[in-house]
């Protein structure tokens, strides 16, 4: 479980996010939406422990983000990112982007390659695929060293609606807990566990 109490964060003087709390349970899919400017994307670096909030506490399983010894070797561990942007190197295959992030096998590899939809493309160049093809290489690069919690910044933000619901159906049935920022609202409308933010609170 991911719990956060009295999350407050700043920018300058800017107050971005007032007070929340929230807990996000293990393996539930959860999408966070509201208006740009909201704070969707800073809580969403704050609850991946990627940004460090102004004030307030950040737990994974009961302990304390601020007790982990090495926040590196726990994000390798235990989070997996997919962003708007996928990321990819270009001059390094598909096989080659997913094997710089892990010690997994090479049969590991290509299975996770499957598991999305794209193990025949391993060894094509970022440059030969489409923009859903990427992103489907951005996730299963997230999901190699099979994290528990999978956060998700806008993953169908450059696509078109056949892929962006292709997409957002892999991160429904991954086997993890799943946090997606979106203001798709047609994605929005067919998921049950949704938060609204507004002016830096959760409505």
């Amino acid at each position: 479980m991911i719990r956060a109490k009295n999350i407050t964060h700043y920018y300058g003087a800017e107050k971005i996010l007032s007070d929340i709390s929230l807990e996000v349970e293990d393996g539930s899919f959860t999408i966070l939406t509201g208006e740009s400017g909201s704070g969707k994307t800073t809580l969403l670096s704050i609850l991946s422990s990627l940004l460090k909030p102004s004030s307030g506490e950040l737990s994974f399983d009961d302990v304390s983000i601020a007790k982990v010894a090495n926040i590196d070797t726990f994000r390798n561990q235990e989070i997996g990112f997919v962003f708007q942007f996928h990321y990819l190197i270009s001059h390094l295959s598909v096989f080659e982007n997913i094997k710089m992030v892990t010690k997994k096998s090479k049969d590991d590899i290509l299975n996770i390659l499957e598991k999305v939809g794209i193990k025949e493309l391993a060894f094509k160049s970022p440059n030969e695929l489409s923009g859903g093809q990427k992103q489907r290489v951005a996730i299963a690069r997230a999901l190699i060293n099979e994290p528990k919690y999978i956060f998700a910044d806008e993953p169908t933000g450059n696509l078109d609606s056949i892929n962006s619901k292709n997409i957002f159906e892999i991160l429904r049935a991954l086997d993890a807990t799943v946090l997606v920022v979106t203001h798709d609202k047609s994605l929005i409308e067919s998921t049950d566990n949704v938060l609204i933010m507004k002016d830096g609170e959760i409505c």
